[in-house]
């Protein structure tokens, strides 16, 4: 039997050309980037395997091409809406579509979501928050980060990876930090 890995990323921004330039992406041109991304994503996907997208698949992509562009990608697709994500991108035959949702992964709670939240279900007991939109401008907590492809070398990631990326991180997620400044402070939480 053939293991199935989960995936996870965001903001590909497909046939988007101001993305380059706002992000410092190394491309030409929106095809060249569109051809580079669907390449690093095959890379590492199967078909197999499961992609939970965190949300801005397409900007200033034709319906036809939104198609096009997600047929050629591998893996069994989740969409959670961003921001950018138009009716073109919406009726795309994703798995499932959601806002926010929460999945168990290798026994670990993930609370998904396009916007970086400053709370989640379950912070208190170990869940992880993945989001997308910042493009790698918000720094990571603990136990929360930004997935999409600007902080990931254009790829999607496993949970693996985003654990040991995680455990060099020192910052605490802001709900628990503010409850052991006041306990500290004896105000109590």
């Amino acid at each position: 039997m053939t293991k199935t890995n989960t995936y996870f990323t965001a903001d590909l921004h497909l046939g988007h050309a101001g993305v380059i330039r706002m992000c410092r992406r190394p491309f030409a041109d929106a095809a060249e980037m569109d051809e580079h991304l669907v390449h690093a994503w095959n890379s590492r996907v199967r078909p197999v395997d499961t992609v939970w997208f965190l949300g801005d698949f397409a900007m200033g992509s034709s319906p036809e091409r939104c198609r096009e562009l997600f047929a050629r990608l591998n893996g069994t697709k989740h969409l959670v809406r961003g921001n950018h994500d138009r009716q073109r991108v919406l009726d795309l035959p994703w798995a499932s579509q959601h806002d926010l949702t929460q999945i168990t992964v290798d026994g670990v709670r993930l609370v998904l979501c396009h916007y970086a939240l400053r709370s989640w279900n379950q912070v208190w007991r170990g869940s992880l928050h993945l989001f997308g939109h910042t493009h790698a401008t918000l720094p990571p907590t603990r136990q929360s980060c930004d997935v999409g492809v600007d902080a990931w070398s254009f790829q999607p990631v496993t949970l693996a990876e985003i654990q040991e990326r995680l455990a060099g991180v020192e910052e605490e997620p802001e709900e628990m930090r503010r409850a052991r400044d006041q306990e500290e402070d004896g105000d109590g939480a």
